[in-house]
């Protein structure tokens, strides 16, 4: 199978005052195109570290990273902006949609820096909206969507640019239980349609939506598994 992600001896050091804090301890792994991965963690075990460093939104301290074929690991901050605008579609626990622009105007914006034409800007973004099946509210502003109406809408940003990957940091951490399986449930529909997706989740029952978990414990991979097991839904 292709590798879209190779991490290799990745190790991320912070410093805080006097001491070196070792936030991930040599981190080596490959993820593979259309895979489906949660990474799983208690707070501190260095799962929002890596998905920086996944993100293209920090360095490591030394290691090497492959993104579908490109080796990210020294590159500068303004080769890095072109990457995550590129090749990564950013999922966020709080949405990030711009509160004065409507649903399918927060959809274009990523399409505005690719330099794409305003038709083609439209095209996309309908085309996308219509994927997550929000084509009704396509012209309502985000405070007049629900929750899992806004993550929507997020989904269809973070796919408008075609990315090698969907990368979510707690997708469901501000929605109610039936609502997140409802997004769990697009979030399926989008890696039956051939996207590599990677969710960062400290939930089981959001992790098991994923074909595969990694678990993370004092900067460490812990584990690294298939997931074999059904999905457990919420009591009605």
């Amino acid at each position: 199978m292709e590798k879209i992600i190779q991490l290799n001896s990745i190790i991320k050091n912070y410093i805080v005052g006097t001491q070196i804090v070792e936030a991930l301890r040599s981190i080596t792994t490959d993820i593979n195109r259309n895979e489906y991965v949660a990474i799983m963690g208690p707070s501190g075990s260095g799962k929002s570290t890596l998905m920086n460093i996944i993100g293209c939104l920090d360095t490591a301290t030394r290691g090497n990273y492959v993104l579908n074929g490109k080796d990210v690991s020294q590159l500068e901050d303004n080769q890095l902006a072109e990457i995550r605008n590129t090749e990564i579609g950013f999922v966020f626990q709080t949405f990030n949609l711009l509160p004065r622009y409507t649903a399918l105007e927060n959809v274009m914006l990523p399409l505005i820096y690719a330099g794409m034409s305003k038709h083609e800007r439209i095209m996309r973004a309908e085309e996308v909206i219509e994927s997550v099946g929000l084509t009704e509210r396509k012209s309502h502003r985000p405070n007049e969507l629900s929750g899992g109406q806004r993550q929507r809408v997020a989904l269809a940003r973070a796919l408008v640019n075609h990315p090698s990957i969907i990368l979510a940091d707690e997708p469901t951490g501000n929605l109610d239980s039936k609502t997140s399986v409802d997004i769990m449930g697009v979030f399926q529909e989008i890696h039956a349609r051939g996207n590599t997706i990677i969710v960062v989740t400290h939930e089981e029952d959001i992790a098991k939506h994923a074909k595969r978990i990694i678990k993370l414990m004092d900067g460490q991979i812990e584990s690294d598994r298939l997931n074999n097991q059904p999905i457990i839904e919420p009591a009605r």
